[in-house]
């Protein structure tokens, strides 16, 4: 997958489960949870300088937590701000990068609903819902990407399926970024919605540049579960609804190669994908969600 001239990137979406006073049978504490989750985020970006962490569900305090726990040994930084009031209340989709290596250029908060410039909840939605945007250049190349982190609705079909072409329209806003080509994008998060339901499939319709990173990786290729919704409780009803999206100009049938758009710009090529275990041998879960990984190049 490595080339001269391109990057390796890795990607990594996962759900942490809030920071709960009252936890479901089976779920320790965010007290308990926090070093499981450390150790995960760490080990599995340390060899890629160029990683970028997408986390739902994060509160302050746990937003917090998690920045002090990578920057151990190292040096991150993270876009995102709380749904509630745009600052630091209420959930976050937080964007971690490493400064060193990407520069911010852009950070955006869009509410998914009619009034997506402030705080406000959409349609039949249970939740505020937010999308987090970043536009960050690589320091060593000047290679620019475009980041959005998010968190639909687990209640409101609607707003779900609403939620996803606010997304699609932000897609085309900082991808075009006034200038061609268009820049790369990807997008990824909790859409609690399964590959036949609305969101996922107005996200990956035949109008859309985006394409489930799964679908591009070759079954041989893949590593770990199928589901990445789990719960706390082993008989709960498990389902697939954490993605990575790209940004890929290939039919929406064909596999990895290394395509290119319409106007010649260079999009992902899929190397590798994984969805993690989230319990290990003395039962604590880290989340109710797996984490997905996503190992990329960029021409």
């Amino acid at each position: 997958m490595r080339a001269e001239g391109g990057l390796t990137v890795r990607l990594l979406t996962k759900n942490i489960r809030y920071a709960t006073t009252s936890p479901f049978t089976g779920e320790e504490k965010w007290e308990v949870r926090r070093a499981y989750l450390a150790k995960e985020l760490v080990f599995n970006t340390v060899h890629c300088d160029e990683a970028f962490i997408c986390l739902q569900e994060v509160l302050h305090q746990q937003i917090m937590d998690i920045h002090t726990d990578l920057n151990q040994d190292d040096e991150w930084d993270y876009i995102g701000v709380g749904r509630d009031d745009g600052f630091a209340a209420g959930e976050y989709s937080p964007i971690f990068y490493r400064p060193s290596i990407w520069e911010n250029k852009i950070r955006d908060t869009v509410w998914l609903s009619k009034t997506p410039e402030k705080p406000s909840k959409g349609w039949d939605a249970a939740c505020l819902r937010i999308l987090t945007v970043g536009v960050f250049v690589h320091r060593r190349s000047g290679k620019k990407v475009v980041a959005l982190n998010t968190h639909l609705d687990d209640r409101g079909s609607r707003s779900r399926l609403e939620g996803a072409k606010i997304i699609l329209q932000q897609i085309e806003k900082y991808s075009a970024q006034g200038t061609a080509p268009r820049l790369p994008v990807f997008l990824a998060g909790d859409f609690n919605s399964e590959p036949h339901q609305e969101a996922y499939l107005e996200i990956t319709s035949d109008s859309s540049p985006m394409v489930d990173l799964h679908s591009l990786v070759p079954e041989p290729k893949r590593y770990g579960d199928t589901n990445t919704f789990t719960g706390f409780d082993t008989e709960i009803t498990r389902k697939r609804i954490d993605f990575i999206f790209l940004t890929h100009n290939a039919s929406k049938s064909q596999k990895a190669t290394i395509p290119t758009s319409k106007d010649d710009t260079p999009s992902w090529v899929a190397g590798g994908y994984a969805v993690l275990p989230n319990r290990f041998e003395d039962g604590v879960y880290n989340s109710d969600h797996r984490a997905v990984i996503g190992d990329l190049w960029l021409p």
